[in-house]
């Protein structure tokens, strides 16, 4: 399962990165305006500052939600740098922008997906990535992860190869359990990243290591 990060901070990026495990990251205009980054060129010129600290993937969403506005958003976005994935909304104009892009051989992201049949549609039009929001769905006490596993049947099914990237992960279980389903991709904070670190015998066992070494290298 690849690893991204939702966020726009570069330092947030950098650490992730630097632990050798980021395959992407995810970004969202909420996430830009939480880092301060507003104008349209400041944003641009913040997606190129993501592209050129991670290896992998970096999704930028268009903010227009009729065909022609996202076409030219989208254009405009994947033409910025080669790892840039165009994110488009779950709506009918953005499935047409997916099936546009998809053609044009230019990498698209479709988001906000709650169903398996947004879900479908997705992968029909050719999307390269598709975000269910498994947090979400949970906070109005519905079960996120049952949709994961209805999309990856659907999909294992047709043998669609779009990748269903789980997003709104929010804790370390979200990525184990994504994981255990088969989601190709988690995206969330860096903390769901990192908790995967923690475990008390890990640092009871180190800690007893460290102390037997001192004992007998005095």
């Amino acid at each position: 399962m690849k690893f991204f990060i939702d966020t726009a901070n570069l330092e947030q990026i950098k650490e992730a990165q630097a632990l050798g495990v980021l395959d992407g990251v995810t970004t969202n205009p909420s996430l830009m305006a939480k880092e301060g980054i507003t104008g349209a060129e400041n944003i641009l010129q913040h997606y190129l500052d993501i592209c050129n600290a991670v290896d992998g993937d970096v999704s930028a969403e268009v903010i227009a939600t009729d065909f022609e506005g996202m076409v030219q958003q989208g254009e405009e976005l994947a033409a910025l740098h080669p790892q840039i994935v165009v994110k488009l909304p779950m709506i009918a104009d953005g499935v047409k922008a997916c099936k546009y892009f998809s053609d044009k051989g230019i990498r698209t992201n479709v988001t906000l997906v709650f169903s398996a049949g947004q879900a479908l549609l997705a992968a029909k039009a050719g999307a390269t990535y598709v975000s269910p929001f498994l947090g979400r769905l949970d906070d109005i006490s519905t079960d996120g992860l049952h949709l994961i596993s209805e999309i990856r049947q659907i999909y294992d099914n047709y043998g669609f190869e779009t990748q269903i990237l789980s997003a709104s992960v929010r804790n370390t279980m979200h990525v184990i359990n994504c994981a255990k389903i088969g989601s190709d991709v988690m995206t969330g904070p860096l903390s769901s990243i990192t908790g995967l670190l923690k475990h008390p015998l890990t640092d009871s066992g180190l800690a007893q290591f460290l102390a037997d070494y001192s004992k007998g290298n005095q």
